[in-house]
């Protein structure tokens, strides 16, 4: 018997069988759990996360439809949950996005404000929201865990990485005031900072692949890491067995981020 056995949640975030959302279902489902998945808005879209949570052979899978930069489908998913299941046990967030023009070397400073606040909402706004969208429909009366992802960028300057490290970093904040709020009602919320994967989303960032190359010539675990790694220890995050443990960033890169050159 797994450690999420008998345990419910909705994974918001799968792009394909590459993203650490995968990863993280992939784990769940050994250990147990329900997972529930979104996808954005579109066939395409659909088609392609379908695809994705069909390798995990799990029948018939729960899969909507949810722009996360709209207030209305964010709380329309989590009532339609409500309404379907009545409570959950965890939310994996999984979700960021900056328009990839400013994702490069010495374009930082010129990032416009649109550009700026689109990937503030997206990256970090969101999981405010699903949330309070999670407390205002009372999924989790008897208590549950939130998980999101960030990176390293999020504290250091990472060339590149730019409006993306700022979004981070207000994730990070976000994860430590929610943790203090909802703590009164058992409900755990943290953040994974993984190291650099080659998900879609990472390969739009400027000299990722030199990124890779230095992490695991670096990192005392002289690798760089696997979805796997992430998805087992968010699997620990949302168990029990981490029931101690809320409002941290809990690294998982292969040690890197103790690194001072």
């Amino acid at each position: 018997m797994g450690v999420m056995q008998g345990k419910r949640g909705l994974i918001v975030g799968v792009a394909n069988d590459h993203s650490y959302a995968y990863h993280i279902a992939e784990s769940l489902k050994k250990q147990g759990a329900e997972c529930l998945f979104t996808h954005l808005p579109g066939e395409k879209m659909q088609r392609r996360v379908r695809k994705a949570v069909n390798q995990l052979e799990i029948e018939e899978p729960w899969l909507v439809s949810m722009d996360a930069g709209s207030d209305d489908d964010i709380n329309a998913v989590f009532k339609r949950i409500a309404d379907e299941f009545e409570t959950i046990d965890f939310v994996v967030h999984s979700i960021a996005f900056a328009d990839k023009d400013w994702l490069k070397e010495g374009a930082f400073t010129a990032t416009p404000r649109e550009v700026f606040t689109q990937a503030c909402d997206i990256s970090a706004y969101t999981y405010a929201a699903m949330a309070n969208a999670v407390v205002q429909n009372n999924l989790m009366p008897n208590g549950g865990s939130l998980v999101s992802m960030s990176y390293y960028g999020a504290e250091k300057a990472v060339p590149g990485y730019n409006v993306m490290g700022v979004a981070k970093a207000a994730l990070e904040a976000t994860t430590r005031y929610l943790a203090m709020e909802l703590g009164q009602h058992d409900i755990r919320v943290n953040a994974i900072s993984g190291g650099p994967l080659r998900t879609m989303s990472a390969l739009a960032v400027g000299g990722f692949s030199q990124i890779l190359d230095w992490v695991a010539q670096k990192a005392p675990l002289r690798r760089n890491v696997t979805g796997e790694d992430v998805g087992d220890t968010a699997a620990w995050l949302l168990s029990d067995m981490s029931r101690g443990v809320t409002g941290q960033v809990i690294y998982v890169d292969c040690g890197y981020n103790i690194m001072g050159l």
